[in-house]
């Protein structure tokens, strides 16, 4: 693998919120969703999601997700 394929930037966002059911994807309150932040790869993005999910464990319905945003903002790089 060459250098710039090793430093390819891929960007990630960690965000989550209060979901109407445990078992859905609907936000109860979009006005209160957590934006945690934006991560230069799956591995940052990671430890920010899981830090998160732990903080929030006693709440069933909050849940956080990660966006491969890299994938959106360029389809090619969707592998």
């Amino acid at each position: 693998m060459s250098g710039t394929e090793e430093n390819k930037q891929l960007l990630h966002l960690v965000f989550g919120g209060e979901l109407e059911t445990p078992e859905g994807i609907t936000f109860r309150y979009l006005d209160e969703l957590d934006i945690v932040g934006i991560y230069p790869n799956y591995a940052e993005a990671y430890v920010a999601w899981k830090a998160k999910a732990q903080s929030t464990v006693d709440n069933a319905h909050m849940r956080y997700f990660i966006v491969h945003m890299h994938r959106l903002l360029d389809p090619d790089t969707a592998a």
